[in-house]
């Protein structure tokens, strides 16, 4: 197979290209290039196309005139083939050139675009002399223009009678040879432009990231919230248990960081009188990258004053149903080997029960430290010098039980020493009013009824201030302006964090959090 076939066959048809090759290939499709320049015909100088229709449009709009004039011709086919002629649907459509197949005098292409691929068929008697050369002379991978009529060929496929052909865009670079049986994912996240163009379903993945994102925001706005926008460079990162990546302010001679969390901010609304806010935004935490994490994640943070935690779980459950039967059309929902049932009531445990049921361990019969460190010692449980009474439970919680809940579940009521910003249950103030809703093994979502208690809420501060002398990195340090604003006085509040990525994995059945976004974070090469 000579290089130029090769270029022109279809990606998954293609056999491996070297270095070497590519580079030949490249400067072939450069010299095609400089052939047009020297022709006063550079396809870089054209500034815009006027498309009529996407390829999806075209083929629907086709097939309803089909429809339309079946009914009128009945059973007589003659009649049928004067009316399409008649009634013939001229397009103007733009898109990359995935495929091509020549045949003498005419030829085929492959053309895709957003909304999916068409076929057109070229004519030299059609198009012109030297049009059909400049199409013999393309490469898969070219953006092109095409202005014809839509019919239906004789193998029955709906396509583009191309009347006028023009190429937009020059592709220098091969598309990835056998892309669909690529092993290596680490170049697929690197070259994301090249994987949606290669591989539909990944596309697919990100439009329905989109539908997703755009139902929580018509979900809340009925509900009367307000979207808004805080800092992302932030003197102190606090609202979650994080290490924050720091950077230097050079115009106020300042260190900063970059937002860990939505929520102190969105809380400081509160106060003003804003009542029921949101934010999707992105939010920055200094850790590793796994499965289900990566350092640069979006986050949504909604805060309504007068309601509580079991306000924010009622809205929680009616809107992860709301965006299952919006977006996915069903309220069941598959992941990998599990089937979600969204459509019925969530399962509501506190934490304490969630551990007895799962591990046979009662904290609620456990009141101190030493029965805690103890029982943890038995169950082969590893604890630091510095958990209380609290982390143990959730050291027990984290090994026992996230694993088996895999239909919605709300966990709720976690111990105090987890949940620094949260408000103390009235009848057990060493637990907090406080829920994290599990899904499939995954933590989802985490909402409190908020502390606005500003004297309380500065103890809080202090024994994390003691718990980052201890070597936490994780732990919050005391936010003054914050608790300036408590002071000024915050309703009684219920807010909620959802990582807006590992919904999106849920809902796409996406293995890894890389696949959901568009750029994870990735190791330089250099």
């Amino acid at each position: 197979m000579s290089e130029e076939k090769k270029v022109n066959a279809a990606p998954e048809e293609e056999a491996e290209l070297t270095a070497e090759q590519v580079n030949g290939l490249r400067q072939v499709r450069i010299d095609k290039l400089n052939d047009l320049k020297a022709q006063g015909r550079d396809p870089f100088e054209i500034t815009k196309y006027d498309v009529t229709a996407s390829c999806a449009k075209a083929r629907a709009d086709y097939e309803a005139l089909e429809a339309r004039l079946k009914d009128e011709a009945g059973d007589d086919e003659e009649k049928l083939a004067q009316l399409l002629e008649e009634n013939k649907v001229e397009v103007s459509i733009a898109g990359r050139v995935m495929s091509r197949r020549l045949m003498g005098k005419a030829g085929f292409l492959d053309l895709r675009d957003k909304s999916g691929k068409i076929q057109s068929y070229v004519k030299r008697d059609d198009v012109g002399v030297e049009a059909f050369q400049d199409y013999k002379k393309g490469d898969i991978g070219d953006i092109i223009g095409i202005k014809g009529f839509v019919f239906r060929t004789r193998m029955g496929e709906i396509s583009v009678h191309a009347q006028e052909i023009t190429l937009l865009s020059k592709s220098l670079l091969p598309l990835p040879e056998k892309w669909h049986g690529l092993k290596d994912q680490d170049t697929r996240y690197r070259q994301r432009y090249t994987d949606l163009i290669c591989n539909p379903e990944v596309k697919d993945t990100f439009i329905k990231r989109s539908k997703i994102i755009s139902a929580i925001r018509r979900y809340l706005d009925e509900l009367g919230f307000m979207e808004v926008e805080t800092p992302m460079l932030v003197s102190n990162a606090g609202g979650a248990a994080a290490r924050p990546f720091e950077t230097h302010y050079n115009a106020l001679d300042e260190d900063v960081k970059l937002r860990i969390s939505l929520e102190l901010y969105l809380k400081r609304l509160i106060v003003g009188g804003l009542e029921r806010v949101y934010e999707i935004g992105r939010v920055f935490r200094n850790e590793g990258v796994d499965a289900r994490h990566n350092p640069e994640f979006t986050l949504m943070e909604l805060y309504q004053a007068y309601t509580d935690y079991h306000g924010m779980m009622d809205l929680t459950e009616n809107m992860f149903r709301y965006l299952a039967e919006t977006v996915c059309g069903t309220t069941k929902i598959i992941y990998g080997e599990n089937e979600m049932d969204l459509g019925k009531p969530f399962e509501r445990l506190t934490m304490t029960e969630a551990v007895k049921k799962y591990s046979g361990v009662d904290f609620s019969q456990i009141r101190d430290l030493e029965g805690a460190r103890a029982a943890a010692k038995e169950h082969h449980i590893e604890f630091e010098e510095r958990h209380k009474r609290g982390d143990i439970l959730n050291l027990f919680f984290e090994e026992f039980v996230e694993k088996h809940l895999i239909q919605p579940t709300f966990i709720m009521d976690h111990p105090i020493e987890i949940s620094p910003l949260t408000k103390r249950k009235p009848d057990d103030p060493d637990h907090v009013e406080r829920f994290e809703l599990f899904m499939n093994g995954w933590e989802m979502c985490n909402a409190y009824s908020e502390l606005n208690d500003p004297i309380d809420q500065r103890e809080r501060f202090k024994a994390q201030e003691e718990a980052l002398s201890q070597g936490d990195e994780e732990a919050n340090r005391t936010d003054e302006d914050f608790l300036r604003a408590l002071e000024i006085g915050m309703p009684p509040t219920g807010g909620i964090g959802y990582g807006i990525d590992r919904l999106v994995m849920l809902l796409t059945n996406s293995p890894a959090i890389r696949d959901v976004l568009l750029f994870p974070t990735m190791k330089s090469l250099d």
